[in-house]
């Protein structure tokens, strides 16, 4: 039985940093609004002209020179974004010419912050089936070139961002199991206008946060009960979750439903905002580098993204 694991990670933020007190001088809001709703204190965007593919090349050279690779050792590239540089070429084609690994099949995944979780489903499939042996799943967003940054209920959340994985071919799990959905029912309370359907014409994030926040917490607790369930484990097994960073409110509410402490769960939102299908990756990275996952700790990835869409991912890293 042919299994995959992750090799290494990586991620990358813009250096502009982006304050709620700097956001008090834009919208009427404040400091204090901002972090009792969402738990954010800053977020990072990217500078004039630095593109989505920008944030991700740094993310995967990361991800490589920790791995010990070289560019030229990937064979397939998985993209998640909803934030593309262009309509095509996708941006894993965009990447993948940077890279150097010309002729593997690079392509992007658009289902925005879940983006990351199909991504990864997706490289571990290939990598199963031993079609490839080194294989990137990525999530990068430049959510602030779609956030209407004079509407308070989104500019207070969105963000940019990139973070990568590098998977490898193994002998015994890494990646237990990958579970996706999706229900395109919900599709007017989170959503982004602006491509060919002309009665949407508005390009900037709109949301109905409530409802959003309401289906989400339930959603994701089911996610990652079927992950669970489907490995025959308890939440109690985990060595960490690591959620997908849209509201602490969120992560916290999902948290308690599984009767799981906030010392196990890896939260960055109070510094990345959320970045959509970069999050879960992004968030990934800093528990990795800051020493807290370890080899062979059990963790739960779960993202619940626009659409809605969802997914989630038991590993043993």
């Amino acid at each position: 039985m042919r299994y995959s694991r992750i090799a290494a990670t990586g991620s990358y933020l813009p250096a502009k940093v982006l304050t709620n007190f700097d956001l008090e001088k834009m919208l009427s809001t404040s400091d204090e609004w901002i972090r009792e709703r969402t738990g954010i204190e800053r977020r990072h965007i990217a500078a004039d002209g630095q593109t989505t593919v920008d944030l991700a090349e740094h993310a995967v050279r990361a991800a490589l020179d920790a791995a010990g690779c070289k560019p030229e050792d990937v064979d397939l590239i998985v993209f998640g974004t909803t934030t593309p540089d262009l309509l095509f070429p996708n941006c894993g084609v965009l990447l993948q010419a940077r890279l150097g690994c010309r002729g593997v099949p690079a392509f992007s995944v658009e289902t925005a912050c879940s983006g990351f979780m199909y991504a990864l489903s997706i490289a571990d499939k290939f990598v199963r089936a031993g079609e490839a042996k080194r294989a990137l799943a990525i999530g990068a967003e430049t959510l602030s070139r779609i956030t209407d940054w004079t509407d308070r209920s989104t500019a207070v959340l969105f963000a940019d961002g990139a973070g990568a994985v590098l998977l490898e071919p193994a002998e015994a799990p890494g990646i237990l199991s990958t579970h996706l959905h999706a229900d395109g029912a919900y599709s007017n309370l989170l959503y982004s206008g602006g491509g060919t359907d002309l009665s949407k014409p508005r390009r900037a994030i709109t949301m109905t946060g409530n409802d959003v926040f309401k289906i989400a917490v339930n959603t994701l607790c089911k996610s990652i009960e079927e992950a669970l369930v489907a490995n025959g484990l308890q939440a109690t097994a985990l060595d960490w979750l690591v959620p997908h960073q849209a509201n602490l409110r969120i992560i916290q509410a999902t948290a308690r439903r599984l009767d799981l402490p906030m010392e196990r769960v890896i939260t960055t939102v109070q510094d990345h905002g959320n970045t959509s299908a970069a999050s879960v990756p992004l968030a990934l990275d800093v528990g990795v580098r800051s020493g807290k996952i370890r080899r062979g700790d059990l963790i739960l990835l779960e993202a619940f993204g626009g659409g809605f869409t969802w997914g989630s991912a038991l590993i043993r890293y």
